[in-house]
């Protein structure tokens, strides 16, 4: 099942009208914020190491 583009539109306007604007934004920074914070948790150990020497 794929999501068209009447049906991404209408989950934004929905989810802009339950949060408002400044309350979207906020979640929108958080959840990016969780996304990095777990693709740095799932790299190996060595290429998290070469990171922290940097």
């Amino acid at each position: 099942m794929r999501l068209g583009v009447l049906e991404i539109v209408l989950i934004l306007v929905l989810a802009f009208v339950v949060f408002g604007g400044g309350k979207l934004a906020g979640v929108g920074k958080a959840l990016g914020q969780s996304i990095r914070e777990f693709k740095k948790e799932v790299k190996s150990p060595e290429e998290t190491k070469d990171e922290e020497a940097k």
